[in-house]
């Protein structure tokens, strides 16, 4: 039951990937780029309008949240480092947004990477095959954390157990020039690292 249930949800949650480049970046936090919790007694400055937030449209590793619960990645030299997959420009062709990568992106095609990130389900259960890797957490289940830059699908080898801290996984890399659900990278083949 909940299988034919995901099936179904699943190409919604790929499409949102889609769209996530054709709007405004949208913060996983009330408070606007730059500012900082208000004082006590004070009220809470209004969100800046949609459209209003210094961001190109499905561009950057996403916006890690000022009331977010969870902390941000740490720091770790033996990773690919999410400002190198980030760092994508896209062109519009025939009513679509694609990316347009670098040299440097483009030579890490079809070699083992290691990334860390925070997990996004895309099955049930506890232990997981196929999800998303996302530079920032997942702070709003109807909310996207960036653009499609700033994630990565992993299809694992073995079940990974899903975690809502950081996780690392190592595997084959894709760059994906022109993908039908408008993902930028893939990663198969996975194994999850410490």
């Amino acid at each position: 039951m909940y299988q034919a249930q995901f099936t179904v949800f699943k190409p919604l949650v790929l499409g949102l990937l889609l769209a996530s480049g054709c709007v405004q970046a949208q913060l996983s936090s009330p408070l606007p780029p730059g500012s900082s919790k208000p004082a006590a007694g004070k009220a809470a400055p209004a969100p800046a309008p949609l459209g209003t937030i210094d961001l190109p449209a499905g561009q950057g590793a996403g916006v890690h949240g000022a009331n977010s619960p969870f902390a941000p990645l740490s720091p770790r030299n033996d990773v690919l480092a999410w400002s190198t997959l980030t760092d994508v420009k896209t062109k519009n062709e025939k009513n679509r947004i694609l990316p347009v990568f670098t040299a440097g992106q483009l030579a890490l095609n079809d070699k083992t990477q290691r990334i860390q990130g925070f997990m996004m389900p895309l099955e049930p259960g506890e232990r997981q095959r196929h999800f998303l890797l996302s530079s920032v957490p997942l702070t709003c289940s109807f909310c996207l954390p960036g653009g499609p830059e700033s994630m990565v699908e992993v299809r694992t080898k073995t079940p990974v157990k899903y975690s809502m801290e950081p996780v690392v996984v190592e595997g084959r890399l894709q760059v994906l020039s022109d993908d039908p659900h408008g993902l930028y990278y893939r990663i198969n083949d996975a194994v999850a690292v410490k």
